[in-house]
């Protein structure tokens, strides 16, 4: 067989690919989303906009860290038993 590869994790990669994902998605969202609205509506929209996006933001963030948060106090109890 071949040389020896070091082993692959791949729940980090799958973590690291979801992250670009969102984060490519949300850069397109305010680039795209915002930049659309400036120049149709004007800055006074896109500063709605922005206003409308950071409002949606605040209760996914909500959930995205009580999910996490959950999730981190369940690997704490099985690190103790």
């Amino acid at each position: 067989m071949g040389p020896d590869r070091p082993p692959r994790d791949l729940r980090r990669y799958a973590r690291s690919s979801q992250f670009r994902y969102v984060a490519g998605f949300v850069a397109l969202l305010l680039v795209v989303g915002l930049g659309l609205i400036a120049w149709i509506y004007g800055p006074g929209a896109m500063g709605f906009g922005l206003f409308c996006l950071l409002g949606m933001a605040v209760p996914a963030l909500v959930i995205v860290l009580t999910v996490e948060g959950m999730g981190w106090i369940v690997r704490r109890a099985r690190r103790d038993e």
